[in-house]
């Protein structure tokens, strides 16, 4: 890596810890891998094994506040590839990246709440990070959380 920075140092400098995951709703774990490809479940915003935002985007929460939980939705999701892997250095590619937003009726920047995740992707993967993409309106996600991130990586 010729002294550059590690994803997890990254992920500190930015503020975000990988602390303690939350555990599964059901009867499911975080993450699978199968050959190169690691597929992770859909993850809210959690910090600390716990829920850390909740409410609809366009209702209870702005654009902005939903930006937000979508990063600290990514990092949940990191927390979970990391668990599997043992290192996010060893994610090659982010490959694909499907946003669900819980969302009032009528609000259509679901693309730009999901920015938040992939803009923190490229941010700590740089043009490994530029992944395809969904970015949906969910009429309710589980617990009332404001966002629903789902990935699958490449690792090596």
């Amino acid at each position: 890596m010729n002294g550059a920075m590690k994803v997890e140092q990254k992920l500190e400098a930015l503020g975000f810890k990988l602390d303690d995951l939350m555990a599964p709703a059901g009867n499911y774990v975080g993450a699978v891998q199968t050959g190169n490809l690691l597929f992770v479940a859909g993850h809210g915003p959690h910090v600390g094994g716990k829920i850390a935002m909740t409410g609809r985007v366009g209702g209870d929460l702005t654009l902005e506040q939903g930006y937000e939980a979508a990063r600290i939705t990514a990092v949940s999701c990191l927390r979970s590839a990391k668990q599997a892997i043992g290192d996010l250095d060893r994610v090659k590619r982010v490959v694909k990246v499907l946003g669900m937003v819980n969302c009032t009726e009528g609000f259509v920047d679901t693309p730009k709440v999901i920015n938040g995740c992939s803009d923190l992707l490229v941010e700590l993967y740089g043009e490994a990070g530029r992944h395809a993409r969904s970015a949906v309106g969910m009429q309710q996600l589980p617990n009332n959380i404001p966002v629903e991130v789902e990935m699958v990586l490449e690792v090596e």
